[in-house]
């Protein structure tokens, strides 16, 4: 059993936003994610999809983009990004959502030996740009969502945790969310939301005994990262 992860999908299967439009790193980038996934992932399999899925402005437009998820192989986990502006009501997500798929919101999912919790996370404290009157109120709930879904995952499973936004600004310091995965004994989390230059300086390694993994889709050249195996 493995576990990967793939963030920022950015599909557009039923509205008109080509990726593109973002240079010829996007090229293609619907096939290039599934001959990968094809290639690397298998149906016993877990893939974490740390948000940013469908272009879609509402459920019903991203069904079809959902649908073709579904049909590669594994299950898979997802998480709301700043741009999965269909995903409204939780209950009406996780209605649409195709067989074997699932998602993950003030809560956690257990998968065989492994615990994943999650949230969306925001833009932290001392991040370029950062206004305490606009992104300290969302940054703090985020932060209660995170503890939420810590709190919800079971002590004897290996922690797994997955955001959208990075966990740290550009400095790299501490956060609200790398305090709360220290406290409930993560292993690793994987996050996304950074594209083209703004991941040179992106953390990834071990922190504190917890591994780092940016899973931006076109970072990893759109192939499915592995997490862990167990």
């Amino acid at each position: 059993m493995r576990v990967f992860a793939l963030a920022d999908l950015h599909l557009s299967g039923s509205v008109n936003k080509p990726m593109d439009v973002f240079g010829p790193t996007w090229d293609n980038h619907l096939a290039r994610i599934r001959e990968a996934w094809l290639e690397t992932v298998g149906e016993e399999d877990l893939v974490l999809i740390p948000g940013d899925v469908s272009w879609a402005m509402h459920l019903a437009e991203a069904k079809t983009d959902l649908c073709t998820i579904a049909s590669f192989p594994g299950k898979k986990l997802i998480l709301r990004g700043n741009h999965d502006y269909w995903w409204n009501s939780l209950a009406k997500v996780r209605g649409a959502l195709p067989e074997g798929m699932y998602a993950l919101q003030n809560d956690a999912f257990v998968f065989g030996d492994v615990a994943i919790a999650g949230s969306r996370g925001w833009t932290c404290p001392g991040s370029v740009g950062f206004d305490e009157a606009a992104d300290r109120p969302i940054y703090d709930r985020e932060v209660i969502r995170m503890g939420l879904s810590l709190s919800g995952a079971p002590k004897d499973k290996l922690l797994l945790c997955m955001m959208h936004y990075p966990p740290f600004n550009e400095r790299r310091q501490p956060s609200g969310f790398t305090e709360l995965f220290e406290q409930h004994g993560a292993k690793h989390v994987a996050y996304g939301h950074l594209h083209g230059k703004a991941c040179r300086n992106a953390f990834e390694g071990e922190r504190n005994g917890i591994q780092y993994t940016l899973c931006s889709a076109d970072h990893l050249e759109f192939k499915p990262k592995l997490i862990v195996a167990v």
